[in-house]
């Protein structure tokens, strides 16, 4: 006979299926945050080297997108500076 007040084997299961998913979730946190110290000491090797980290990431960031990505942006931004007179 079950106990009143014992959760079912499915609620059991399904808890500690949740408590495994927490904790690999908190494991990567835990690996991302290593990580992103690991950029910031990079970031500041290259800055002690005498290189720009803010340009440093826009380049970074570049690299991620399509180079057709990139060129329809840099005509609109030209376009836009050219109609305010920065040119």
């Amino acid at each position: 006979m079950d106990d009143v007040n014992s959760p079912p084997d499915s609620y059991r299961v399904t808890a500690d299926e949740l408590r495994q998913f927490i904790e690999r979730v908190e494991r990567l946190e835990m690996e991302k945050k290593d990580i992103a110290d690991q950029i910031k000491e990079v970031m500041a090797e290259a800055k002690g080297r005498g290189y720009d980290t803010k340009v440093m990431r826009k380049v970074i960031a570049l690299r991620k997108r399509e180079p057709d990505d990139i060129a329809e942006e840099e005509a609109v931004m030209e376009m836009y500076k050219e109609a305010l007179g920065m040119r």
